[in-house]
């Protein structure tokens, strides 16, 4: 099997975090660089947190590159209610055993497209405004990136407002621009990735694998799940992030359709909504694959066998 060379662009965050050791752990993945961007928590602690992970998984071979410190065109607005003030609280990390590259994580993505022997998946799980920028700063090497899987958005709720999701309302600039490049373009929203709820009950799988990572990732778990058992009344947290990377693996987890999406930046209660035609009502052509359900059981086993993988 030939692995799928990907980049992850991650704000970690809780979710992120699993979705890292997830694209680490799954041989249908070669994950060529880990970049970072401001969102869950400041960059300076995203940055953190990515490194703190790939130490605790013993992969400090792959290169990590800060990027945007702040969004485009707005003041920087974080999440310290739901992943805590260091943006991944609950349990105690290493500390990082590697520093960054001294580069901005565009040119980091620029480097691994380039070196690539096929066109590069970018999932990106935060903000999108390192992928915005780099669409722009290296706009010729949009021919050498396959797709790109984000984790943003939704058909119908919010989470950040009523109407918007946190990574999307973070810089909705970059996220249209990022609609807007022509480039194809999976958007696992929160129609489906609150869907992917790992229950209290399932946590305590991860703290039974034996290793020092399960244990790690179920304290996180269980830290992530009391925002929303606050919020929602849910029995565990949905895994977000990780629902972006399961579905590049190509399993058949989730069911996706093609519609046209565009992002909201200007209404007063809509900003950072993403504006899903479901009818084809704008009469312009479907411009993302949108998800719309997925297999929960074959997702927490998923993740569950990911972090047996690990130390």
């Amino acid at each position: 099997m030939t692995s799928r060379p990907v980049v992850l662009d991650c704000d970690p965050g809780h979710d992120d975090a699993l979705a890292l050791l997830l694209a680490l752990a799954r041989p249908e993945l070669d994950l060529r660089a880990v970049t970072t961007v401001a969102g869950n928590a400041p960059l300076a602690n995203t940055t953190r947190n990515a490194l703190a992970v790939l130490t605790l998984a013993g992969r400090t071979d792959v290169p990590v590159a800060a990027g945007a410190d702040r969004p485009l065109e707005r003041p920087l607005r974080v999440a310290p209610e739901v992943h805590g003030e260091s943006g991944l609280e609950g349990a105690e990390l290493p500390q990082p055993a590697v520093q960054p590259l001294p580069i901005h994580a565009t040119d980091l993505m620029a480097r691994a497209v380039t070196e690539a022997e096929r066109p590069v998946t970018l999932i990106a799980v935060g903000p999108l405004t390192n992928i915005a920028l780099f669409l722009d700063r290296h706009a010729e090497l949009a021919q050498r990136v396959d797709r790109i899987c984000l984790m943003g958005g939704a058909i119908g709720e919010g989470n950040a407002t009523a109407s918007a999701e946190f990574n999307i309302w973070v810089d909705p600039e970059a996220a249209q621009r990022v609609f807007g490049s022509g480039l194809p373009i999976t958007m696992i929203g929160l129609d489906v990735t609150h869907q992917a709820l790992v229950t209290l009950d399932e946590t305590d799988r991860f703290a039974a694998l034996g290793n020092r990572s399960g244990p790690i990732f179920a304290d996180l778990l269980r830290f992530f799940a009391r925002f929303h058992q606050r919020r929602y009344g849910w029995d565990g947290a949905p895994i977000h992030d990780a629902v972006a990377v399961a579905h590049v693996l190509d399993l058949g987890l989730v069911k996706t359709a093609p519609y046209r999406v565009d992002v909201e930046t200007a209404g007063e209660l809509t900003s950072g909504r993403t504006v899903v035609d479901l009818h084809g009502i704008g009469g312009l052509p479907a411009n993302a694959e949108v998800g719309l359900s997925i297999d929960r059981a074959a997702f927490v086993d998923l993740l569950v066998e990911a972090v047996g993988q690990f130390p």
